[in-house]
């Protein structure tokens, strides 16, 4: 691999991880309209519609066991855009973000060969992001969180299923329509009575910047990239997430959660260093996440 490609893969997952934190934070903006659960709802059918229309999934491309299993990414991805939707409407974006990637850092602590200083440092940085002796964070908020970072786990294990199972991008076809699915079932009821025009294409435009842009984004980075360096990069989403929603939000973390995020970031880089050995071929990070 030269280093030019290199270069462009970086720069690539860089873009993507911009984009994701882009599209959360611009959809705060619609809580006061639709709420968080509705926001989700709203950027998860509009995406449905999206891949169905560019990826057209064909039953032929599917065993039994890779449908079940798309099904089940689909469940994971609604899950996971959902509960990270209601707690950042209740935490800062930076913060919500870190619990939140406690998912993919406990995947990649179970592969780090044991090694305990990855969860005691990820520990640490969560104690100092919640600060529960004074209660200042939302409890609910941070339940929320953790409740995404384990969707996001699984997730990340059924990606790897369907990627092995099925070509191309189809089992996205199927995974996104099926989150779509169960946002309606959880609020479509009290969001598609208030749809507008100017919704719609606020769904739109925000279904693109999250998932559809970053997703393709993160497939020609993974055709240039280790899987060493990908998910390295990747730890540093919880940091874009505190310079984003600082500079979008005005949401300015104090120094003690500053440094918490750090430390959950370091978890991050060194538990996916320990995971697997560089020549692994990568793997996708996400179709929807946030």
């Amino acid at each position: 691999m030269s280093t030019r490609d290199s270069r462009i893969g970086v720069t690539f997952a860089v873009l993507s991880m911009t984009m994701v934190q882009l599209g959360l934070a611009t959809s705060v903006g619609l809580f006061d309209r639709v709420g968080p659960e509705g926001a989700a709802w709203l950027r998860l059918a509009c995406a449905a519609v999206i891949v169905l229309v560019l990826f057209r999934p064909r039953p032929s491309s599917f065993t039994r066991a890779s449908f079940l299993a798309a099904v089940g990414l689909g469940i994971a991805t609604g899950g996971v855009t959902l509960l990270f939707m209601a707690a950042v409407a209740r935490l800062p974006l930076g913060t919500a973000s870190a619990l939140e990637f406690l998912g993919p850092l406990s995947v990649a602590v179970l592969r780090s060969r044991g090694r305990l200083i990855w969860p005691g440092l990820a520990l640490a940085g969560v104690l100092l992001l919640t600060q529960p002796w004074h209660g200042s964070v939302d409890p609910l908020g941070v339940m929320f969180a953790l409740a995404a970072a384990a969707c996001w786990a699984a997730y990340i294990l059924l990606t790897q299923r369907v990627g092995d199972a099925v070509t191309g991008l189809q089992g996205m076809g199927v995974s996104i329509p099926v989150a779509a699915l169960l946002a309606t079932v959880v609020a479509g009821p009290s969001t598609i009575p208030v749809m507008t025009w100017q919704l719609v294409a606020i769904g739109f435009g925000l279904a693109l910047l999250l998932p559809v842009v970053p997703f393709s984004l993160e497939y020609l980075a993974l055709r240039r990239l280790d899987a060493g360096v990908f998910g390295t990069l990747m730890s540093l989403e919880p940091a874009l997430a505190l310079l984003i929603g600082w500079i979008l939000l005005s949401q300015s973390p104090g120094l003690l959660q500053a440094v918490g995020i750090a430390c959950v970031v370091a978890a991050g880089i060194g538990a996916e260093r320990a995971a697997r050995p560089s020549t692994d071929q990568p793997e996708p990070d996400r179709l929807a996440i946030g």
